[in-house]
């Protein structure tokens, strides 16, 4: 499939891992551990296409009401399969960020974050980044306490996430945005698909990519063919 045009910066929310597994009879957590090798096939193809931001929902403010054992193996998981990657990552020239708040995560965790940053940061590549323990509500009123002057400039300046959205994709067949670059996604070209995020494939992202690939984009404003002919 031929991409007439390749979008800046893609979005995913990675949903479904919980329920791909328990479709198979599986726990939870093996949904997860899949789903995690799942996006370093992804990533590793978003870099292979040349494309320049992808930005994944991991786990956000409000995945803390999960239960216990599945929030465990969440703040744990992670850290197993960034030493298992990190040599490919880096060779790969993937720069790596995680965005969210940081009080709230294991120290483990949290140093096994700034280590991938600090490997990764000379790296020129795609840029990936992770949103852990991330919500845009938390996001956004953060970035208000900071601004000096009230508007839109000064506003993104204290965003977690500066650069907009151009394609947003959403795995597990639920059709909302759950608190995620509420902001960054105002003019975003939206792609919901049922596959659980484990399933969800090289050919699907390029699927999602080709209709991205055909969608016009007008930002409020017209078509120039329309504006010709009226």
């Amino acid at each position: 499939m031929k991409l007439t045009k390749l979008p800046n910066h893609v979005a995913i929310i990675l949903d479904g891992n919980g329920r791909w597994a328990r479709k198979r009879l599986m726990p939870r957590s093996l949904g997860h551990y899949e789903g995690g090798m799942n996006l370093v096939k992804i990533t590793n193809y978003a870099n292979s296409i040349n494309l320049k931001q992808l930005t994944v929902y991991a786990f956000s403010t409000e995945n803390w009401n999960r239960p216990k054992d599945e929030i465990n193996y969440l703040m744990t998981e992670p850290i197993k399969l960034l030493n298992k990657n990190i040599d490919k990552i880096v060779s790969s020239n993937i720069k790596v960020l995680f965005i969210g708040r940081k009080d709230r995560i294991p120290k483990t965790l949290l140093d096994s974050f700034k280590y991938v940053e600090e490997k990764t940061n000379k790296n020129t590549g795609l840029l990936l980044n992770v949103c852990f323990d991330y919500g845009s509500h938390d996001e956004l009123l953060n970035a208000f306490s900071k601004v000096d002057k009230f508007d839109e400039k000064s506003l993104s300046k204290h965003l977690m996430i500066k650069d907009n959205v151009d394609l947003l994709i959403r795995t597990g067949g639920e059709y909302r945005l759950s608190n995620f670059l509420l902001w960054q996604l105002a003019y975003a070209e939206l792609y919901f698909v049922k596959k659980m995020w484990p399933s969800f494939n090289k050919r699907d992202f390029l699927k999602a990519l080709k209709i991205y690939s055909k969608r016009k984009r007008r930002f409020g404003g017209l078509d120039k063919q329309w504006e010709k002919e009226f």
